[in-house]
C-alpha cells in the first residue's frame, strides 16, 4: 500500500515556475514507477509526465516538453515536477501516481495509487 501527498500547487501568473513535489509512503518507494497527470475543469484526466523507478527513464507529454521535467529522491521517497514557462492552459489540478512495475508508465488506468491532487492556477 502506498499513500501519495502532493504538494506546490498555487496561483501564478503566466510565464512563471512552480515546483510540485508528491511524497509517497512506504519502503519500497523506489520499486515504484510514478506518474504526474492534470485535469481541467470539464476535461478528461490527461497524462503529463512519467518517470521509472530508478529515475533513469523519464517520459514527458508533447503538450508541456521543454517547459515540465520530473525528477525523484528515492531518498526522500518524493517525485517532483518542475514547471517553467506556466501558461493559462496548464491550470488544472495536477495528481500523481504510483505503480510497482520497472516500466515507465503513460496511461492512467494503469496507476495503481493516486493522490488527492493540488491545484494549479495560472492567470494570463
Amino acid at each position: 500500500q502506498v499513500q501519495l501527498v502532493e504538494s506546490g500547487g498555487g496561483l501564478v501568473q503566466a510565464g512563471g515556475s512552480l515546483r510540485l513535489s508528491c511524497a509517497a509512503s512506504g519502503r519500497t518507494f523506489s520499486k515504484y514507477a510514478m506518474g504526474w497527470f492534470r485535469q481541467a475543469p470539464g476535461k478528461e484526466r490527461e497524462f503529463v509526465a512519467a518517470i521509472s523507478w530508478s529515475g533513469g527513464s523519464t517520459y514527458i507529454a508533447d503538450s508541456v516538453k521543454g517547459r515540465f521535467t520530473i525528477s525523484r529522491d528515492n531518498a526522500k521517497n518524493t517525485v517532483f515536477l518542475q514547471m517553467n514557462s506556466l501558461k493559462p492552459e496548464d491550470t488544472a489540478v495536477y495528481y500523481c501516481a504510483a505503480r510497482y512495475t520497472v516500466l515507465v508508465i503513460t496511461t492512467s488506468a494503469a496507476y495503481d495509487y493516486w493522490g488527492q491532487g493540488t491545484q494549479v492556477t495560472v492567470s494570463s
